[in-house]
């Protein structure tokens, strides 16, 4: 599959954040790059980009993201950009002879909506829309938006002056090269340059099929305020991790999401934010170590901290399409170390204090359940992913653990939090393995 993504145009209203609308940056990504990583999310390799307006600014940048992305890409250039977006689109009638996707360079969106409409591919000589059904969707520029009714499947009308409307042009669409024979006729016929024309004579000609995306994210960044939407709408997806405990849900998550939206703005890496987390979870652990409640206290606080950053490493990942297997794995490994060395700082300051043999009993008690509990991990959430998904049950995970440091830190109780830590990780453990039993 082939896509075409229209990137031709002015965009004079973001100028005061970039006079290039393509490369104009959110959370630290240029508006095209998040519609080609979004496609590439999808499976799709192959680009074709009109550009006009600053082209010269476009092209060496996306040549860039193809050899960082092992893509394939495609310039073709419209030198009338300041007419419609339909000229656009027909430069690249020589070009897709076979059914590809059309998308614009400013429309944000989420990835399964492509996945369905490849999945739903149109017949000979007739094209897909994507429709927003949501009409009160607060995402919409009711001013701007294209406007479209649909009856039983199919484009009845399409235009942003519609009065009777029931859905909204996402600007994503699967098309054959019927589109291409439409825009001419449309041109020909009634003067009409933009892409609405075109599609409009293939709804007279009932060959427009209709999708509605079903509620899913969709945004026209055309202006600030649409980019701070975009913002905020971006930010509000990260803090939907099913498997969060109640601790990163209720309480970390939402600082740490307000964190990395200046973190993703910054050059920094998720691997090097998991570094920074694990060095934060060292240094309370040397101040666990240092004896003294002053100390004691101010290890407690700093691990709470570097919890909170610990979620940061995955929501810059995920903001600007860094994820990696290789990511999940280093992030993995320095939590266990830095549980090791936090438990154990905390046993020391215990012991300290108490020459009890106990202390170390429990202490290693607690390191175990600790390490235990994150080694089911990965096989509990497979197994009980149903239950996280609906809203029928939480997880308990490292965020309750280092919540419960912080906490214990403060009251000064080292040897108590151990000995909850110990009970409570190590019960998990085997409740785990109890409700699992008959689940694969």
């Amino acid at each position: 599959m082939k896509c075409l993504i229209i990137a031709a145009g002015k965009g004079s209203r973001l100028w005061q954040r970039g006079n290039t609308k393509p490369l104009v940056p959110l959370l630290g990504v240029p508006l095209i790059e998040r519609v080609i990583r979004s496609a590439t999310d999808a499976g799709i390799k192959d680009f074709y980009v009109v550009s006009g307006y600053n082209g010269e600014k476009v092209r060496p940048f996306l040549d860039g993201l193809a050899l960082r992305c092992e893509l394939t890409m495609t310039h073709l250039i419209n030198a009338d950009w300041e007419q419609d977006n339909g000229l656009s689109v027909l430069k690249a009638k020589e070009h897709l002879r076979e059914p590809f996707l059309l998308m614009m360079a400013d429309h944000l969106f989420d990835p399964d909506i492509l996945r369905e409409l490849i999945n739903q591919p149109p017949s000979q000589g007739e094209i897909t829309l994507a429709v927003d059904g949501d009409l009160a969707n607060e995402l919409i520029d009711m001013d701007d938006v294209t406007r479209v009714k649909h009856e039983h499947g199919k484009l009845i009308a399409i235009g942003k002056d519609l009065a009777d409307f029931n859905g909204f042009d996402t600007g994503l669409f699967l098309c054959t090269p019927a589109l291409f024979g439409a825009l001419d006729r449309s041109v020909a016929d009634q003067g009409d340059t933009s892409l609405s024309g075109g599609v409009r004579c293939l709804a007279e000609e009932g060959r427009v099929n209709i999708l509605d995306i079903d509620g899913r994210f969709w945004l026209d960044v055309d202006d600030p305020e649409a980019l701070a939407k975009g913002e905020r709408a971006l930010l509000a997806r990260l803090r939907d991790k099913p498997n969060d405990g109640p601790v990163s849900k209720y309480l970390n998550r939402p600082i740490s999401v307000r964190i990395s939206r200046y973190l993703a703005r910054l050059p920094i890496t998720p691997n090097q934010i998991s570094l920074l987390s694990f060095f934060g979870f060292s240094l309370a652990a040397m101040l666990f170590v240092m004896g003294g409640y002053p100390a004691l206290a101010a290890g407690g606080a700093l691990a709470q901290l570097a919890s909170i950053l610990d979620g940061c490493d995955g929501e810059v990942a995920r903001l600007k399409f860094q994820e990696s297997e290789y990511g999940g794995w280093f992030d993995a490994v320095l939590d266990r170390y830095a549980d090791a060395f936090l438990l154990f700082g905390l046993t020391w300051h215990a012991l300290a204090g108490s020459a009890d043999k106990w202390v170390l009993f429990v202490g290693f008690l607690a390191i175990i359940g600790s390490f235990m509990l994150s080694y089911t991990a990965d096989k509990y959430d497979r197994l009980m992913r149903p239950r996280f998904t609906t809203g029928k049950g939480w997880r308990m995970g490292r965020d309750i653990r280092v919540f419960l440091v912080f906490l214990g830190a403060l009251i000064n109780q080292p040897f108590g939090t151990l000995l909850v830590i110990a009970a409570v990780m190590n019960g998990e453990v085997v409740r785990r393995v109890w409700v699992s039993r008959d689940r694969g």
